[in-house]
């Protein structure tokens, strides 16, 4: 959900307090739906719009009119995507050495029949994995039976750092389980509640549906019904929902899916991959697990992030990713409902390198990386191929300066920074105290920010919806990258990384650090305090490019 549900408890109950009591045959007009471009907001302009966006219409209007991109693959390592959606479906990369469904390897490259890419959760029977456990609960599992009821000096001194993990991994999950109870316990009758109360409005204000031109101006007098109306009014622009119906939806969906994390996710008997993939886990050289379904069980998140990529531009449906022709979408599924593995992130990455990619999306990230030299060597390897990777930053409102999130920004030791990550927290529309995500991870780790609340992109069936999260800010950074190597091709990963975060300017509003109430600079968020901008970043490259043409190299020519 984009909004906690503290806020809609708070407006419940002031609603609990008012009851309804008189009936209007007067109705407001139900507000008219833009389009959907329109409902893009990180492509506008912050000077020329006042709106925090990326400033995309302006740089293809002013700076790149004219001229012609060269092609650009960006690999989307996510829970798969609706390769039928009427916004993707012409954008997306084609394997062309390979023949469609012929159950061969025809370009010899280990996957047989990976047209679109590949579905490293998958079995060879055609299942797929859906929901998984989460990296906690894997660990938990693991250790339980080891050290349960164990006090560190029982164990031996060569294996009490596995203890020490074993502690941290116990006091995690159970937070985890706690909190996800809770939530579906909360978030479900609260649904109810709400569902109620939307009807007893709708009924007492005689309008049909309660959005958010009829809770601003509500066609009544009644003082009671006002107060709660412009409660409720308050909440849905904090949220970003449309209508008090979609908000019901919302919380009814967040209850269903806690109540998933508590019965499978946390459930440490659960482990749907030994069933359908049937992989020796363990062994991360292992190589051919999946199959070539990148669609999946539930393509909803990385259909929703390959839109802000990329949408089709030029089909004049739906919406505007940030790329345009002919940037093309590789799908890597290796995301599942629950926590990705560390072998399928490793063997995502070097598909996505040796099949062509020059920009990997990985908007996703736990806190345990149990098999982090795998992951770590395939982030150098793609370096070592001037490959670019854009990760999101994570969603707790952590300092990951503090606390490691994978794939980690730097290697094992801790210092050495992988020169080719480029790291991404969360921003909102607005400059002021809400530019920082309530959520976002931050620190100094944190290379940039980017738009990523009520981010309105691409969802399964070709349908369009707003989504919320770093793994929203991430997409949006790997659509400047690829317009950037589209335009300026000689470029290099490390290139796309230092462009982006030269042009991201500082600002200096002051913010509500995410986690708590104290108000810091947002400078202070992350490593160069600014929010990326796709026009300073082609002017930028654009400067770079000349001064490079204008060098006289060896010869003096």
């Amino acid at each position: 959900m984009s909004l906690s549900s503290r806020s809609w408890l708070s407006a419940l109950g002031l609603a609990l307090l008012l009851q309804p009591a008189a009936s209007f045959a007067q109705t407001a007009p139900p507000a008219a739906k833009p389009a959907a471009a329109a409902q893009q907001w990180t492509h506008l302009d912050p000077k020329a719009d006042r709106v925090m966006g990326i400033s995309t219409e302006r740089t293809y209007a002013e700076l790149l009119k004219n001229r012609q991109p060269t092609p650009v693959i960006v690999a989307v390592i996510d829970a798969g995507i609706d390769t039928t959606h009427e916004d993707l479906k012409r954008v997306l990369w084609r394997n062309t050495k390979e023949i469609v469904g012929n159950g061969k390897d025809d370009d010899q490259n280990g996957y047989v029949d990976d047209v679109y890419g590949w579905n490293f959760l998958g079995g060879k029977d055609g299942r797929n994995v859906d929901v998984d456990t989460y990296e906690e609960t894997r660990l938990l599992a693991k250790l339980q039976p080891l050290y349960e009821g164990k006090s560190r000096t029982s164990v031996p001194k060569a294996k009490q750092a596995e203890y020490d993990l074993y502690l941290r991994v116990k006091k995690d999950y159970e937070k985890k389980l706690q909190d996800d109870t809770e939530q579906y316990k909360e978030l479900g009758p609260l649904a109810e509640q709400l569902d109620g109360i939307t009807g007893q409005l709708k009924q007492v204000l005689g309008v049909e549906r309660l959005d958010t031109a009829v809770l601003r101006r509500p066609p009544t007098k009644e003082a009671g019904i006002l107060q709660i109306t412009s409660q409720l009014y308050g909440s849905l622009m904090q949220s970003g929902a449309p209508d008090m119906e979609s908000v019901v939806v919302q919380l009814r969906e967040a209850s269903a899916e806690a109540k998933k994390r508590v019965e499978y996710s946390l459930n440490l008997k659960f482990n749907p991959r030994a069933e359908i993939v049937q992989d020796n886990e363990e062994n991360v050289q292992e190589r051919g697990h999946g199959n070539p379904d990148v669609m999946g069980p539930d393509p909803t998140h990385g259909t929703h992030v390959s839109g802000i990529i990329a949408a089709d531009r030029r089909n004049n449906l739906g919406i505007l990713g940030v790329a345009d022709a002919p940037v093309r979408i590789m799908t890597l599924r290796a995301v599942p409902n629950g926590d990705e593995h560390d072998k399928d992130i490793a063997h995502a990455i070097r598909y996505a390198v040796d099949n062509g990619a020059q920009i990997i999306n990985m908007s996703f990230g736990k806190y345990y990386s149990p098999q982090r030299p795998a992951v770590d060597e395939a982030i150098k390897y793609a370096g070592q191929k001037g490959v670019l990777l854009v990760h999101a930053a994570g969603n707790e409102s952590k300092n990951i300066d503090l606390v490691t999130h994978f794939p980690s920004p730097v290697a094992k030791d801790g210092k050495t920074a992988h020169p080719n990550l480029l790291t991404v927290g969360a921003s909102a529309s607005k400059n002021n105290e809400q530019l920082v995500a309530e959520f976002s991870n931050f620190g100094k780790r944190v290379d940039v920010f980017a738009p990523g609340v009520n981010i309105y992109s691409t969802l399964p069936g070709s349908k369009y919806g707003n989504e919320s999260g770093t793994s929203m800010a991430a997409p949006t950074a790997a659509g400047v990258a690829a317009v950037l190597k589209a335009y300026y091709p000689q470029l290099t990963a490390t290139d796309l990384k230092r462009i982006i975060m030269q042009s991201a300017e500082p600002v200096r509003t002051k913010v509500q650090k995410p986690g708590d109430k104290k108000t810091i600079d947002f400078t202070q968020l992350s490593s160069t305090g600014g929010v990326i901008n796709l026009y300073r970043a082609v002017q930028l490259a654009g400067q770079q490019g000349a001064k490079a043409a204008a060098t006289p190299g060896p010869t003096g020519r």
